[in-house]
């Protein structure tokens, strides 16, 4: 298993994803519970760094910051 810190957002996400759904599937022991919690908790922090340096970067590209999406 790849260190947290060496995962694209893409697969820190897929990973994310299937460790909530082995966790609300139960079955598991306490230690394994455990285990995965504390995986999906660094997966959930290194998705929001990632997403936080994005957005840094499009404030940076764009010379208004971020531009709002225009609702309909």
């Amino acid at each position: 298993m790849k260190g947290v810190d060496k995962l694209s957002f893409e697969e820190a996400f897929a990973e994310l994803e299937e460790t909530v759904r082995k966790l609300e599937e139960g079955g598991l022991t306490l230690e394994q519970s455990l285990e995965l919690f504390e995986r999906g908790q660094a997966l959930a922090a290194r998705c929001n760094v990632q997403l936080d340096e994005a957005e840094l970067k499009v404030r940076r590209l764009t010379p208004e910051g971020l531009v709002p999406l225009e609702e309909d």
